[in-house]
């Protein structure tokens, strides 16, 4: 079981650097000084990749929840 702790450690690392990466997209995006529109439909790209990040982290740990669990 050890595969599978590993396994969700790496998947939780991946969505934690998505979520990274939207934060870093939405301070450049403030930066930026759109306008509001702009702001509000790039805002509302950066949110399904934002919540999917946010699903592939709660996925890893919940493998190595798992992982733990069945060793």
């Amino acid at each position: 079981m050890t595969i599978l702790i590993w396994l969700g450690a790496s998947v939780t690392l991946g969505g934690l650097a998505l979520l990274v990466w939207c934060i870093i997209k939405l301070f450049q995006l403030r930066r930026a000084g759109h306008d509001e529109d702009a702001m509000k439909t790039a805002m509302q790209r950066l949110v399904p990749l934002n919540t999917g990040a946010l699903l592939l982290s709660v996925l890893g740990l919940m493998l190595v929840v798992l992982g733990i669990i069945l060793s």
